[in-house]
């Protein structure tokens, strides 16, 4: 294959598809933190850009990845529903009017990168007759979709987080939830 308008129109359609459950997680993460600064939406959706990046090309390396590929489902359904369970019984529980609500800390981050992005880690095996250049501007190519896909749900959460107030964190533990039932049964059925 060689650098074509397909080739990068594929890697375009590729980044999409694979952000859409990154733009889900993002979109709670707004609706969470409805303050949310610009360098902190900057930072999460740079996260997310990169694991979205790193899967495919830690696929492309390690074809001995396919026998993992059948635990996926598994794991997205785990890390997802237990941030969204967390997030959900928050909300349910409530905070008093004075009471700050914590933001998305760098562990729930690291965490819905990876359970987001596992899923790109069996785009590594599609792209493996890509030489290791190709497979690179494939990866970047994805997580600069993923990063402006991720700015768009970060601002979209705000808004109407700050519109639904406390119930935002049921709306967003909702979210994670179906998205980790999402992958679970798209992969397993």
């Amino acid at each position: 294959m060689n650098y074509s308008f397909v080739f990068f129109l594929n890697s375009a359609l590729l980044g999409v598809g694979l952000a859409m459950d990154a733009f889900s997680v993002s979109l709670a993460n707004g609706l969470h933190e409805p303050k949310m600064r610009m360098k902190k939406m900057c930072g999460i959706a740079g996260t997310f850009g990169a694991f979205q990046a790193i899967m495919p090309m830690t696929g492309w390396l390690c074809e001995y990845f396919k026998a993992f590929e059948k635990f996926i489902p598994w794991i997205a359904l785990i890390l997802l529903g237990y941030i969204g369970g967390s997030m959900l019984i928050n909300g349910i529980r409530g905070t008093d009017e004075g009471d700050e609500i914590p933001g998305v800390g760098p562990k729930a981050l690291f965490v819905q990168g990876i359970a987001t992005s596992i899923d790109a880690l069996s785009v590594g095996f599609t792209i493996s007759e890509y030489d290791w250049l190709m497979a690179l501007v494939c990866s970047l190519i994805i997580a600069i979709v993923t990063f402006f896909i991720c700015m768009t749900g970060l601002s979209l959460g705000k808004r109407f987080g700050t519109r639904l107030s406390n119930k935002a964190d049921i709306l967003g533990g909702v979210i994670l939830i179906a998205i980790g039932l999402e992958i679970f049964m798209s992969n397993m059925f």
